[in-house]
């Protein structure tokens, strides 16, 4: 898998109405080429940095260039951004040429559907630490246990281990009663699903009261040395910058490591940066670790999946927009009014 790269780059001539709209009601715009080309956008004024797989580094720089150009003479929306990256041909990343990948476990086998999942799991055949980033249903989580079932079956390790952070999705699920295999229960079952769906549910519950396969939570994994294992840190979007560094320097001799999520859906207060994102910027260049990149055309989940994330993804813009139009009403009258 080939590694990070990072570019700076400044934007000229300096406008500061023409910068607000470039970026867009709460950089919605940067969002839309983030997810098109898989790339991480960040601004300081006029000064912009892109983070990602070489091409698309370059891809998402003229993309920059050609939108602010139109910002000289016209109000970019949303709607607008689409239409720009498809006339361009950046609204479909090239297809990388890798043949189709097989993982067997006894139970099943499984075959990857594109090449980004074919990507993914040679990355973990070939680097101890890797990282799946992506939106929900493009199999990200799935094909890591998937892998961290094939080593186990195949005695490359030894265990497999289950870590995500308890942070709730928007709501307060409260006091949960058990012990803490059972509290901790909920928030894996993703993890869960996968690997009935593989080994059986029996298997595994025998496999978890052998400890073969453990549910370690994020915040008690301090102090740890992981040996042998193949660990899983799900939902990683929702670790903060420090439990992020914890976890990676958890990892011990004969040890893989993937770590999953999604950096559009952080459930963080907003006042805290997302582990994830941190992470992308400081182990940019670092050699030997696996990132793959997912976007929406690579969901593999029933179409009607995608339909309903356009969906929301198309009302959300909509009401952004029409905010955004209502504060700038607000603000004439007011003037007016003064």
């Amino acid at each position: 898998m080939s590694a990070l790269h990072t570019i700076q780059f400044k934007l000229f001539p300096e406008d500061n109405e023409r910068l607000q709209n470039l970026c867009g009601w709460h950089n919605e715009h940067f969002e839309q080429v983030e997810l098109r080309l898989g790339v991480e956008i960040n601004a300081r004024g006029y000064l912009l940095s892109i983070t990602g797989l070489a091409d698309r580094v370059v891809q998402s720089e003229q993309v920059i260039f050609d939108l602010y150009a139109e910002t000289a003479d016209e109000t970019l929306t949303p709607e607008r951004v689409h239409l720009v990256l498809h006339e361009l041909g950046y609204d479909q990343v090239q297809p990388l040429t890798v043949e189709q990948v097989l993982i067997k476990t006894r139970r099943k086998t499984i075959k990857t559907r594109n090449p980004n999942q074919a990507n993914y799991i040679e990355s973990i055949k070939n680097h101890d630490v890797n990282f799946g980033i992506g939106p929900a249903g493009t199999g990200k989580t799935y094909l890591a246990v998937a892998c961290a079932v094939e080593a186990l079956e195949n005695e490359q390790v030894r265990r497999i281990i289950l870590t995500r952070p308890a942070v709730e999705a928007g709501e307060k699920l409260g006091f949960l009663p058990g012990d803490l295999s059972q509290k901790v229960d909920p928030y894996l079952r993703p993890l869960f699903d996968a690997l009935f769906d593989m080994l059986g549910f029996e298997t595994v519950e025998r496999l978890i009261e052998k400890n073969v396969i453990e549910i370690a939570p994020l915040a008690f994994m301090r102090g740890r040395t992981l040996n042998e294992a193949f660990i899983i840190l799900d939902e990683a979007q929702n670790t903060s910058t420090e439990q992020m560094k914890m976890f990676l320097t958890r990892i011990g001799f004969g040890s893989t490591a993937v770590i999953t999520g999604d950096i559009t859906q952080c459930d963080l207060p907003r006042h805290q940066k997302s582990g994830l994102r941190h992470v992308i910027e400081v182990l940019e260049g670092v050699e030997d670790i696996g990132f793959t990149f997912y976007q929406t055309q690579d969901v593999v989940r029933h179409p009607m999946v995608q339909k309903i994330v356009h969906a929301y993804d198309r009302y959300e813009r909509q009401h952004a927009l029409d905010s955004e139009r209502s504060n700038q009403r607000t603000y004439k009258k007011i003037k007016t009014a003064s």
